[in-house]
């Protein structure tokens, strides 16, 4: 008997399958196990997750790692995910700043412009002169009230700027109803005696001078060259419930664009597209190069500084020199980023539109080797790289019951999309293309502007609920769900992540329809868009309609709306489609680990 190894190194996770070989050939299957990939796919700080997994697959089968006779690796090929932005204008104001943020308790409501000036120095007023009051959080809002109240009957006082989250109560204690704008960090900032316009919209809608260049033309009587240059002001406040504009003093704002660049394709033909022109064309681009041998973006833009990153991260963590990287493969998506400002108050930011790219990266050299050494040196057991992923995905995928030849197999992981179709007459087609789930969690966290990108995998994982009640919560899909016993107070009023057995709180004030329209949107454009293209690329004649039936396995087919995605999106082509089940227990994980191991027979014959 001997105990073969199968061992497939993701993105995201290794997973190990150990397999028994008898005396008169056959193959029985013994354990499994997965655990998080160590280091980036493909390189030699994989071995300690590689250790790991191994000895937790041999504990569940309580016999030494010694016992092992084979180690079978992948061919893991790393990817790496970045983004490229699209036409960025940095916006920098010098002595003047611009607020335009949503604060949870702005008060009052309309429009007003006046001079700037800070409470401790109102006594300095002019009667006739209106003035925006800045009131820094020294002063309570009993004190703050007080002073305004005193200097009202005398001095023409329009709109107040708080530091501390105190609108309202301000609000209540003053003898006029003026707009009122809080939460302002660095209050400092403002610059006193300069013209400043502001606006509070109503509950449930948004500014709509601040918002417009010609409606803050109009507020700050700016000329067409002034109105010119706050129009990236004006399109950062967009949607806001409350913001303050200042008139920069002499016109001095100034842009700094740095170009998005071109991309170029170097492959069968050589093609180059500007990164403006969008993903689509992109893409477009891509397969009119042919098979690609290479992928450069160009020198000192945004897109030829991130395959730069790229390249020289794969270089670092790989010991090859960057002319031996290479960058084979990529998926462009649209996306929104929020930019920030420079020159503002409270953190504001403008959403700029981006391209979010994932991006594969080969090296001349063979990491793999070396990890297999590696291991064969640590463990005293033969290991060696043994077959293509795409190729064992494929041989696992078909212990799945109700399989048979021919067959294709999606295999979505963390960093790529793979596909393969087996013939009944030997045939292997495969293609192994850029994108997966990380693209998807990196365009969710920059669409939602999310600090944490472990709360952007939790979001791309679970459903969403919103707490209405200590009794109830609104689930995303409209239902109604009721508790018997009260949900805990701190999730109330809140957006919650629904994962197995507790509710994630998301921090982030971000409306529930807005999450899910980003997520179902993350999906559409990454997974099924890199499916259908995966499976274009291996069907016979490039026909997908001659694909009868494909198996979703890896990582991504566990998702709880992935494959219904794809279930819709395929069916137009009359394809069979659904989650695999890997040796019958095992769901859609562990595909190429089992295919290792099967393929240990066929090798030997």
């Amino acid at each position: 008997m001997k105990l073969i190894a199968g061992v497939d190194i993701g993105n995201s996770t290794t997973e190990v399958c150990i397999g028994s070989v008898e005396e008169n050939g056959s193959l029985r299957f013994l354990s499994g196990a997965s655990r998080m990939t160590t280091g980036t796919k493909g390189t030699l700080p994989n071995v300690l997750g590689i250790k790991a997994a191994l000895e937790e697959a041999m504990d569940r089968i309580r016999m030494p790692l010694s016992s092992l006779s084979l180690i079978r690796l992948n061919e893991a090929a790393p990817v790496i995910g970045d983004t490229a932005m699209e036409t960025i204008t940095e916006t920098i104001i010098t002595e003047s700043s611009m607020i335009g943020h949503n604060p949870s308790t702005p008060a009052g409501a309309g429009e007003a412009v006046g001079e700037l000036i800070f409470l401790e120095n109102i006594w300095k007023g002019k009667p006739g002169v209106p003035y925006i009051v800045a009131v820094e959080s020294k002063f309570s809002y009993e004190e703050a009230a007080a002073r305004l109240n005193q200097r009202i009957p005398e001095l023409d006082i329009c709109g107040l700027i708080l530091q501390a989250d105190e609108a309202v109560l301000v609000e209540n204690r003053l003898s006029r109803e003026i707009p009122i704008v809080d939460e302002v960090r660095h209050i400092r900032k403002i610059p006193e005696g300069k013209r400043a316009a502001i606006e509070v919209a109503l509950p449930g809608t948004s500014i709509r001078m601040l918002s417009n260049p010609y409606g803050i033309a109009t507020l700050l009587e700016l000329t067409p060259e002034e109105t010119r240059m706050v129009t990236p002001i004006a399109k950062s406040l967009i949607g806001k419930r409350s913001a303050v504009v200042i008139k920069t003093p002499n016109g001095n704002v100034r842009e700094n664009v740095l170009p998005a660049g071109e991309i170029t394709f170097n492959g069968e033909k050589n093609v180059t597209i500007s990164i403006d022109r969008g993903a689509d064309e992109i893409m477009d681009a891509l397969y009119s190069a042919g098979e690609i041998r290479d992928i450069e973006g160009e020198p000192r833009t945004n897109v030829g500084n991130m395959l730069t990153r790229i390249r020289t991260g794969m270089a670092d963590v790989s010991g090859a020199s960057g002319a031996d990287v290479r960058i084979t493969d990529i998926l462009a998506v649209d996306t929104l980023a929020p930019v920030e400002v420079s020159g503002s108050l409270a953190g504001e930011t403008c959403m700029e539109k981006a391209v979010g790219i994932a991006a594969m990266v080969k090296t001349q050299q063979l990491p793999m080797r070396q990890i297999a050494e590696r291991l064969s040196h640590d463990l005293h057991v033969e290991t060696m790289v043994a077959g293509v992923e795409a190729v064992m995905a494929s041989l696992g995928a078909l212990t799945t019951p109700g399989t048979q030849l021919p067959i294709a197999i999606l295999d979505m992981g963390g960093g790529s999309t793979d596909a393969a179709l087996l013939l009944p007459d030997g045939t292997v087609r495969t293609t192994h293309q850029a994108g997966a789930g990380e693209l998807v969690s990196m365009l969710i966290q920059t669409e939602l502007g999310l600090e944490s990108r472990v709360t952007a995998e939790q979001i791309k994982k679970y459903p969403m609920g919103k707490v209405e009640s200590l009794f109830h919560m609104r689930l995303e899909n409209g239902a109604m769900r009721f508790f018997e016993e009260s949900i805990d107070p701190r999730y109330f009023g809140h957006v919650v992540l629904l994962a197995p057995g507790e509710m994630l709180r998301i921090e982030e004030d971000i409306p529930m329809e807005r999450i899910l329209e980003v997520r179902r949107d993350a999906k559409q454009k990454v997974f099924v868009r890199n499916a259908i293209r995966a499976l274009t690329h291996v069907a016979p004649d490039h026909d997908l309609r001659k694909i009868p039936n494909v198996v979703l396995v890896g990582g991504s087919a566990e998702d709880f709306e992935i494959p219904e995605m794809l279930m819709q999106a395929l069916a137009e082509y009359r394809i069979v489609c659904g989650r695999g089940n890997i040796r019958g227990t095992e769901g859609p994980r562990n595909a190429v680990a089992t295919g290792l191991v099967m393929s240990y027979l066929g090798s030997r014959r």
